[in-house]
């Protein structure tokens, strides 16, 4: 009996793709000649940065340490002229054991102490306000909490060194008029007259961050307080500050690194205010050692200690906040 035929297995025919398969997966167009291309695009805008960066601050810290190895001594009782001496760490060690050096901290951490839960406090309340359902006219509240941050810090010290000053000041007749005695230059009065200003200038900017955080907040969430019965303040206070942890955390942070290096208000109500002396905050001896005491070597070894005390206070007030956001 013959074998059955057996037909040859037909090979299928090849599937078309189908849209649901996906689209083809792009071929590179860059080979390493792009590559390259974009590295040096990169490092083209990047270079003005370093240049800058590098011209202000990097070049002069290193010029502040050549110079803090040094001091500058006179001989023959004086008429002999100046010659300039290796000291080592001497102007490290006598800007450490400077009392006025040191006081001078002293009189920023109570400034600081006042200063903070002042500005940042209330740049917050002012955000929340602004951000709030009942708010009109946000723009205009926007803008003109910012224009006092728009006047330069120079400018703003003098415009209330007049508010302060008796005789020219519609503020000292209203206060007289009530028959309050207040001394904005007086022994124990011109801390505050410092904070003023200085809350009069950064609340406003503080303001504008504050509510671009808030800005950043998911409607659905407060809708969902609102819906759980949530007021308005409760809904601000446990929906949206804990929201906004780290943009409270980076001001904070800026505001202490700014403090620490207060110069402008302080210089300039001191001419008023006798008391408070010429060397008042850190960056005020430094400026005193350097220009009207010529000593250079003190002078730079005061800012490479400031600006490592900014450095630890950054580093603080950093991981605190981080402890704080995570929480």
């Amino acid at each position: 009996m013959a074998a059955p035929l057996t037909r040859p297995a037909k090979t299928p025919p090849p599937r078309a793709a189908s849209p649901s398969d996906g689209p083809a997966a792009p071929k590179s167009s860059g080979g390493p000649g792009a590559r390259r291309g974009q590295r040096r695009a990169v490092t083209l805008f990047m270079v003005p940065f370093f240049a800058l960066f590098t011209a202000v601050t990097v070049l002069p810290m290193f010029y502040a340490a050549w110079m803090s190895l040094f001091r500058e001594e006179s001989s023959g009782l004086g008429f002999g002229g100046t010659e300039r001496v290796f000291a080592g760490f001497g102007n490290f060690t006598e800007a450490l054991t400077n009392e006025a050096f040191l006081r001078s901290f002293g009189h920023i951490a109570f400034y600081c102490v006042l200063y903070i839960p002042a500005m940042v406090g209330g740049a917050l309340v002012l955000a929340l306000l602004v951000d709030s359902a009942m708010a009109r006219a946000r723009r205009f509240f926007q803008i003109a909490y910012f224009l006092p941050h728009a006047v330069p810090g120079l400018i703003a010290s003098l415009i209330w060194l007049y508010l302060y000053t008796p005789g020219l000041s519609p503020i000292t007749d209203v206060l007289d008029a009530l028959g309050a005695n207040w001394n904005f230059f007086g022994q124990d009065e011109a801390i505050y007259s410092v904070v003023n200003i200085s809350a009069w200038q950064w609340t406003g900017y503080n303001m504008i961050i504050f509510y671009a955080g808030l800005q950043a907040v998911p409607r659905e969430v407060l809708e969902a307080a609102t819906v759980d019965g949530s007021g308005a303040l409760r809904t601000a206070l446990q929906v949206k500050v804990p929201m906004i942890r780290p943009t409270v955390v980076l001001t904070l942070l800026f505001t202490c690194v700014g403090a620490i290096q207060l110069f402008d208000a302080p210089k300039l109500v001191q001419l008023r205010a006798n008391t408070m002396g010429e060397d008042w905050s850190p960056t005020m001896f430094i400026y005193t050692a350097a220009f009207k005491g010529h000593d250079y070597g003190l002078a730079a070894a005061s800012s490479l200690l400031l600006a490592l005390v900014a450095g630890l206070l950054s580093f603080v007030v950093t991981k605190l906040g981080n402890r704080w956001k995570a929480s």
